[in-house]
């Protein structure tokens, strides 16, 4: 019989205070920035933590004020600190990112300040070996692995010692062009693909990024063709205006060779794209962890968390599985709906 594990999901990545204009005020000329904590694998482990699992981040922190802040924020989230360490050289800092709205047709915008962090010191030795046993599933992103040779190194190993120990691997291309070219994406990305249990590539930076050619379901078919990845997710987003989205995805299960669709939401009312597609992932891997690895219901939680996360200012989710149950059941149904939740 399995032994339980302490955690339903880890994740590895890199923690980031966000500074943003209020409302639509513009970088170059507002007075006042607004503070936030977010972080791609922290908004994952957020909304699987919202709906019910055990989580916790894997990641290095400043020692100091801003450090706390981070941290505390991460347990206001229900996600666990344990796995947390922290840099008490002078030359500790925490990344950081600026983030402005758009109003068609001003598209949104964002300034990266986040190089030489402490993140790009963390180290596997860091950590006791008990960390590997510890965890259902593991989960980290192509945003760790660009920031630093150090954090490529840290967080391959990591896979690789996380899978020895019967964790699901989950990886989430998340492709930024300031970071990393695409060669050395895919490149790296390849090293890693074989230890993959759950991947998820946009269709866009799958003909980006791996040159891939084809309709969608071809696309993400032929990524199990050439790697032992057993579900492929890939999100299908539509930008009407900054402010008005519809979005879809779509799962395929390579064991037994069936792909998942539902109806997309439509004319999303965005208040805030930001951590939406990291939301999307936090509700797919609750269905699979949830569900016994059932993709309808991977899907189905995916897309709704995702949509919502829209309407939702910053980068964290904020949902818990009875909104996000009552959205689901919304969007299936035909008939009359009640304007307002009472």
């Amino acid at each position: 019989m399995e032994t339980k594990k302490e955690f339903d999901l880890l994740a590895l990545g890199e923690l980031l205070l966000r500074l943003s204009p209020p409302n639509n005020e513009r970088i170059v000329r507002g007075e006042t920035l607004q503070k936030q904590a977010g972080g791609a694998e922290l908004n994952v482990v957020s909304g699987v933590s919202l709906l019910g699992l055990r989580t916790g981040i894997i990641s290095k922190l400043p020692a100091n004020d801003i450090g706390t802040y981070i941290k505390n924020r991460v347990r206001f989230c229900g996600v666990s600190d344990d796995y947390l360490v922290y840099d008490s050289e002078k030359d500790a800092r925490l990344g950081v990112y600026y983030y402005e709205n758009g109003a068609y047709p001003r598209k949104p915008g964002i300034v990266y300040d986040r190089m030489y962090t402490s993140m790009t010191k963390i180290d596997v030795e860091d950590f006791d070996e008990s960390l590997f046993s510890s965890a259902r599933c593991f989960h980290t992103t192509g945003i760790t692995l660009a920031l630093s040779e150090k954090t490529r190194e840290t967080a391959i190993e990591m896979i690789k010692r996380f899978k020895q120990a019967g964790a699901m691997i989950s990886f989430d291309v998340n492709f930024r062009g300031n970071l990393w070219t695409g060669e050395e994406a895919r490149a790296c990305i390849e090293r890693i693909l074989p230890y993959v249990d759950v991947f998820f590539c946009s269709e866009e930076t799958a003909r980006l990024t791996f040159g891939k050619e084809g309709d969608v379901r071809t696309i993400m078919k032929s990524f199990t063709e050439d790697y032992p990845i057993s579900i492929v997710a890939s999100t299908q987003r539509i930008v009407h205006s900054p402010k008005r989205h519809t979005f879809g995805s779509v799962i395929y299960n390579a064991k037994t060779n069936v792909y998942y669709e539902e109806e997309p939401y439509r004319d999303i009312e965005v208040v805030d794209r930001i951590g939406s597609g990291d939301a999307y992932i936090s509700g797919v891997l609750y269905g699979l962890l949830a569900h016994n690895g059932d993709c309808q219901k991977a899907l189905e939680y995916g897309n709704a968390t995702s949509s919502v996360k829209n309407t939702i200012p910053g980068d964290l989710p904020s949902s818990d599985l009875r909104e996000i149950e009552r959205i689901i059941r919304a969007h299936k149904s035909t008939g009359r709906q009640s304007e307002m939740d009472r």
